[in-house]
C-alpha cells in the first residue's frame, strides 16, 4: 500500500473565509481612515471602538483561512496524521478502534458553536461518543475516527477512498510501532513564553504599544496642528489636524500582532526560531520608532 493524502472540501469555504476577512479588512481600513477624519469626542470614541471591535476577529479568521489552506489527513501504513493549521494528531493505526460516517450514528452528532463554512472546528460532547472533535470543513463528508482517548470528526472529500484505503492499511498490519502525538497552537505560545527572550519581547512590544495609545490620546486634546514629514523638497507637509496623530498607535500595533503571528509560525521549528526572535524584537524596535515618529510629529518644524 502506498501513503495516500486526503484534502478536505475547500472551495466554498476559501470563497466565504476570503470574502469575510477582505470585508473586514476593508472595514478596518475605512474605519481608521474615518476616525483619523473625526474632531476628538463622543464621534471620535465611537469610530475607535467601531475600529476596535471589527480588528478583533480579523486574526481568528486568517489563522482559519490558512488553516484551510494547509489541511490534510495523511493516511500512512503505520499511522494518521491530522493538520489541521497549527493543529497535529498522530495517531498510530492501532490505537484506532473504527471509522465509520456521521450519518450511521442514532443520535446526530451537533457542531460546533462556533463554526464557519470550510471552518468547523472544536469540541463537542456526544451521549454515545463522549468528546468529540472536528478537524472538518463540510459537513456533508463527515466521517468519524474513534480512538481510546477521543473521537475525531474529519470531512476528506472522499470518504469512500478514505474508509477503503484505511481498512486495507488496518489488514496489511503496521511495520513500526509510532507514539500518538499531539500538538495544539496553544502549545506553541506556552512553549514560546517559557523562554525568557521571547517572554521579555512579547511584553517589552506590548506595553510600548498601549505607552504610544495612551501617551498619543493624552496628546491629541492639547494639539493644534502635527506636521507629518517633508515633501521631496524638503519642505515640511502643511499641518494636519492633531487627530491623525491616532493613526500611529494603530498602525504600530497592528504590525505588532502581524509580527507576532509570524514569529509563533516560524517558532514551531527549531532550526528557524532564530527568524522568530529577530521578528518579535523587530516589533519592538518599530514600537519605538513609532514613538520616535509621534515626538518628531508634535515637534514644530524650525
Amino acid at each position: 500500500m502506498t501513503e495516500g493524502i486526503f484534502y478536505p472540501p475547500r472551495q466554498r469555504g476559501m470563497v466565504v473565509l476570503g470574502i469575510l476577512l477582505t470585508l473586514l479588512a476593508g472595514i478596518f481600513a475605512w474605519g481608521s481612515w474615518n476616525a483619523s477624519q473625526a474632531e476628538v469626542g463622543p464621534v471620535f470614541m465611537i469610530q475607535i471602538l467601531l475600529t476596535l471591535a471589527v480588528a478583533l476577529p480579523l486574526p481568528l479568521i486568517a489563522y482559519r483561512t490558512y488553516a484551510l489552506i494547509r489541511a490534510n489527513y495523511h493516511l500512512g501504513r503505520d499511522k494518521l496524521i491530522f493538520s489541521w493549521g497549527l493543529r497535529i494528531e498522530e495517531i498510530p493505526l492501532t490505537d484506532i478502534e473504527w471509522v465509520r460516517p456521521a450519518t450511521d450514528l442514532t443520535v446526530p452528532l451537533r457542531l460546533p458553536r462556533f463554526r464557519l463554512p470550510g471552518s468547523i472546528l472544536g469540541l463537542r460532547r456526544h451521549p454515545d461518543l463522549g468528546t468529540v472533535e472536528f478537524l472538518a470543513s463540510d459537513v456533508e463528508t463527515l466521517l468519524l475516527v474513534a480512538t481510546a482517548k477521543r473521537v475525531f470528526a474529519i470531512s476528506p472529500a472522499d470518504p469512500r477512498r478514505f474508509a477503503r484505503d484505511f481498512q486495507l492499511a488496518t489488514e496489511l498490519g503496521s511495520l513500526a510501532s509510532t507514539p500518538a502525538i499531539s500538538t495544539y497552537p496553544s502549545f506553541i505560545v506556552v512553549e514560546a513564553w517559557n523562554s525568557l527572550l521571547a517572554r521579555y519581547l512579547w511584553l517589552s512590544g506590548l506595553l510600548l504599544n498601549i505607552g504610544l495609545l495612551a501617551w498619543t490620546s493624552i496628546l491629541i486634546p492639547g494639539l493644534e496642528s502635527i506636521t507629518l514629514g517633508f515633501n521631496a523638497t524638503g519642505v515640511p507637509h502643511a499641518p494636519f489636524p492633531p487627530v491623525q496623530l491616532m493613526l500611529l498607535p494603530f498602525i504600530s500595533f497592528a504590525l505588532f500582532v502581524v509580527g507576532w503571528i509570524a514569529g509563533l509560525y516560524f517558532y514551531r521549528w527549531e532550526e528557524q526560531q532564530i527568524l522568530a526572535f529577530i521578528i518579535w524584537a523587530s516589533g519592538t524596535l518599530t514600537g519605538i520608532l513609532f514613538l520616535v515618529a509621534v515626538l518628531f510629529a508634535i515637534t514644530p518644524p524650525t
